[in-house]
């Protein structure tokens, strides 16, 4: 049986979830989906985290009973989430019984394999990561995450013998290179358990909100022991032992970049100590960004999901989410990008291609679709491409990779319907097997994208599956058979535009979108050219990677006038305004001069925190020809561990220089954002240029 068990991390409820919190959940969705999509018996757990100290101190805050507190905000989380339809199987809360029975469980099977003691820690403690620290974890000694001072604590408590499975862990590593994803993950966590572990404090003294150790009631387990234990305690671990049996071990954990470390090295330790299998895999992947910052409740860099939502759509936002950002890196959220990519993407495109096939079905065929017998489709080998290519990307947790392959699909339908000319065909008695052809393959290739992109946009792509004839629901159709290029005749279903297009200056159809935390109403932003709606105008725009989006590529209308006669040419644009008087020009320099700056692509080995400075790292890197060190000012931007395996470009021939007592052997390159914070410059394929590679 392909079961597929699949975990998010648990949230603290001190406060409202951000968009990054949504952006785990909605990507985690659409890995659940789909498995679904797969024919894979799938349980997909999300959950609150609820015995963090910051979630007492908030309560407290409120002058509210803790509990109290947490069943208030679970309504607020489950609103979100339902917002954003996400499709969770269970919602885990670490207040509940079963929780409770699992860590008290996994505490006494730990403590009784002699991999617990009691002893004294004093040291660094970072409140809002509720995690200790070491002097090395901090910059300018303040928390990398959250910019803050952690505070001095001195406490007797049970600690977990974690160093005793370093050797074992790496081996575990060895064994299963795919364990952490994605590499540079990976990467990080193997220089961690190189360096060496220490044991880990298991409780905290003191304090009366969490579960007890059952061997000494005076001390409750320290809230990372706890709240991992909820990925077990949601499939009956201690309660159901055949639920237990069945789920675990979890096929993936999707987890945030700056707690892979509790996943991936003290979770796993803490599993082989009780006699448990590990995950299968933890992906840790990035953050989403606001204008290049963290997007951090602490930092103050919300955006607040709903707001995301109501602007324009649950929909268009989860795509932005899934299709704009590398799964494992970072990404970044603006309204305008926001709004740029909804008008390419959706309005100009993939809507404008519903909207368009639909009207010409109706137009030309009552709504009724049929392919014309013994016709070679032309479009089907595409289709077919584009589905190998999907689920390749979708088995690899590239989940970009994969919604991009889907908007191919689309493109190559908008392509098709440049080159067949459905409108021509209809003038003619003599070409109708050709019209009927064209009809049905737009028809099946809007069909089979909607299928793919059901993952991503679940409300919207149900509705275009309907609307190209389906009766089933899209939720109970499976990849491999649905997926596939099919015949059959088939009653088109015409609709009101699915994402009208939003003008410049924020109005969809004249009407004002929903500005952050303001619901838009939709008008309905189309005109129709014989009867077969289009965006106007339709602007030729391009991707990053330059592929066409918005309509066909060769920039004509996406259909013509009544009569399939040109349409003349568009209206003159308004004037533009006067210029600025343009600035001097900049001193150049010849090409000469440039060729003499060595640019090559560097592999970060190592980055530590030079003491006393507040913005410097010691890095030392791979060049392509041995290791050098470098001195680089990112460190209010970059934490140390997240450099380590990322390829970076530096200036090889820079002269020596000795900044705080370190010689720097060269310069990291970063550009600089709208806050002066600094940017990494990196490479977009580090296989195909490895270190020492040329950049030019």
């Amino acid at each position: 049986m392909n079961r597929f068990y699949l975990t998010t991390a648990i949230d603290y409820v001190n406060s409202r979830p951000h968009l990054g919190t949504a952006y785990e959940k909605v990507t985690a969705d659409v890995i659940a989906r789909y498995r679904r999509l797969r024919g894979h018996p799938t349980r997909f757990v999300m959950g609150n985290d609820e015995h963090s100290q910051n979630v007492f101190q908030r309560a407290t805050e409120l002058g509210l009973d803790p509990r109290v507190f947490c069943d208030r905000m679970e309504a607020v989380f489950r609103e979100v989430w339902a917002k954003l339809d996400v499709s969770f199987d269970d919602f885990i809360r670490t207040t509940e019984a079963r929780h409770r029975v699992a860590v008290t469980t996994l505490v006494e099977r730990i403590a009784a394999a002699g991999d617990l003691y009691e002893g004294e820690y004093e040291g660094w403690y970072c409140v809002s990561c509720e995690a200790f620290k070491q002097d090395r974890d901090l910059v300018d000694g303040e928390c990398p995450v959250h910019r803050s001072k952690p505070d001095w604590v001195k406490e007797k408590n049970h600690f977990f013998r974690l160093s005793r499975y370093r050797d074992r862990l790496l081996e575990h590593y060895a064994a299963h290179p795919t364990f952490v994803q994605p590499e540079v993950r990976r990467n990080e966590m193997l220089r961690l358990l190189e360096r060496g572990l220490e044991d880990i404090s298991v409780s905290r003294t003191g304090q009366r909100w969490g579960i007890p150790l059952p061997f000494d009631p005076s001390n409750v387990v320290y809230v990372w022991f706890d709240a991992l234990t909820n990925y077990m305690a949601a499939v009956g671990y201690g309660s159901d032992e055949e639920q237990f049996a069945t789920w675990w071990p979890a096929d993936v954990h999707v987890v945030g970049k700056d707690i892979t470390r509790f996943h991936a090295v003290v979770w796993p330790a803490m599993l082989m100590s009780a006699g448990i299998a590990p995950p299968r895999r933890v992906f840790g992947h990035g953050w989403v960004n606001w204008q290049g910052r963290r997007m951090s409740k602490s930092l103050g860099t919300n955006v607040d999901p709903l707001d995301a939502a109501d602007r324009l759509g649950p929909d268009p936002l989860r795509l932005y989410l899934v299709k704009e950002i590398v799964y494992g890196q970072d990404g970044d959220f603006t309204w305008e990008r926001f709004d740029e990519r909804y008008n390419a993407d959706l309005a100009n495109n993939f809507g404008n291609l519903v909207s368009r096939v639909t009207a010409m079905a109706h137009k030309y065929r009552g709504g009724r679709v049929a392919p014309a017998p013994g016709a070679a489709p032309r479009l089907a080998d595409v289709a077919a491409d584009v589905v190998r290519r999907y689920r390749a990307a979708l088995d690899a947790y590239a989940l970009h990779a994969g919604m991009a392959a889907a908007f191919d699909l689309i493109d190559a339908t908008n392509e098709f319907i440049t080159r067949s000319e459905p409108w021509a065909l209809a003038k003619s008695a003599d070409r109708r097997r050709e019209l009927d052809q064209a009809l049905f393959e737009m028809v099946e290739a809007v069909r089979i994208a909607a299928l793919l992109l059901w993952p991503a946009m679940p409300s919207s792509c149900a509705e275009i599956w309907r609307r190209m004839g389906q009766t089933r629901p899209i939720a109970e159709s499976r990849l491999d058979a649905d997926a596939a290029w099919s015949g059959g005749g088939r009653h088109v279903v015409q609709g009101p535009p699915l994402w009208p297009r939003l003008e410049a200056g924020g109005s969809i159809g004249g009407i004002a979108a929903g500005a952050p935390g303001v619901a838009a109403e939709k008008g309905s932003g189309t005109t129709m050219t014989d009867d077969i709606p289009t965006t106007a105008p339709l602007p030729v725009e391009r991707d990053p990677g330059s592929r066409r989006v918005g309509g066909p590529r060769d920039g004509t209308p996406s259909a013509p006038p009544a009569g399939g006669t040109d349409p003349g040419p568009a209206a003159a644009p308004p004037a533009p305004a006067p210029a600025a008087p343009a600035p001097p020009p900049e001193p150049r320099i010849s090409f000469d001069d440039f060729m003499k700056v060595r640019l090559q692509v560097a592999r970060v080995l190592v980055a530590e925190v030079i003491p006393k400075s507040r913005k410097l790292l010691k890095v030392t890197v791979d060049d392509g020809s041995g290791e050098r060190t470098l001195v680089a000012g990112i460190a209010r931007a970059y934490a140390p561990e997240t450099l380590v395996g990322r390829s970076v470009v530096i200036v090889a021939n820079l002269e020596k220089a000795r900044l705080m007592g370190v010689e720097s052997n060269g310069m990291i390159l970063a550009a600089t954002d709208p806050d002066g914070q600094p940017v990494l410059l990196g490479v977009d394929n580090p296989d195909a240029a490895p270190p020492g590679a040329r950049v030019r």
